[in-house]
């Protein structure tokens, strides 16, 4: 088991279950990620760049963009909190997760993925 699996299976419930939802979401629709363990947490990468996270802090779980500066669909669902560039969908149960809101924000994020990380 490489160290990313590691991190999502050995997470507490109801965390677990999301992490492992969001695996699920992310792979499938993006299924050119490589699923990585990276600054601590599981990082996708798409041709060796910076896709997407997953991480599990207190009492929720963030899937983060790494071209969030970017992205134009589904903002209003997305958190900033107190990062300057990164955002993220937040989620504290299983039943948070609108499969169609990641879905379209993940697709979003993939036809920005060339672009720098900061907007010009």
């Amino acid at each position: 088991m490489n160290p990313a699996e590691h991190y999502i299976l050995d997470r507490p419930e109801p965390y677990r279950s999301i992490l492992l939802q969001l695996q699920v979401i992310i792979e499938h629709t993006v299924p050119e990620v490589e699923l990585k363990f990276k600054y601590k947490i599981p990082f996708y990468y798409i041709d060796g760049k910076p896709f997407c996270y997953l991480n599990h802090t207190k009492d929720y779980v963030d899937l983060g963009f790494w071209h969030s500066a970017h992205l134009t669909v589904h903002l209003e669902h997305m958190t900033t909190a107190g990062r300057k560039v990164m955002r993220s969908l937040r989620y504290k149960q299983v039943t948070d997760i609108d499969h169609t809101i990641a879905t379209e924000v993940l697709q979003n994020a993939f036809e920005v993925r060339s672009k720098k990380f900061w907007k010009d």
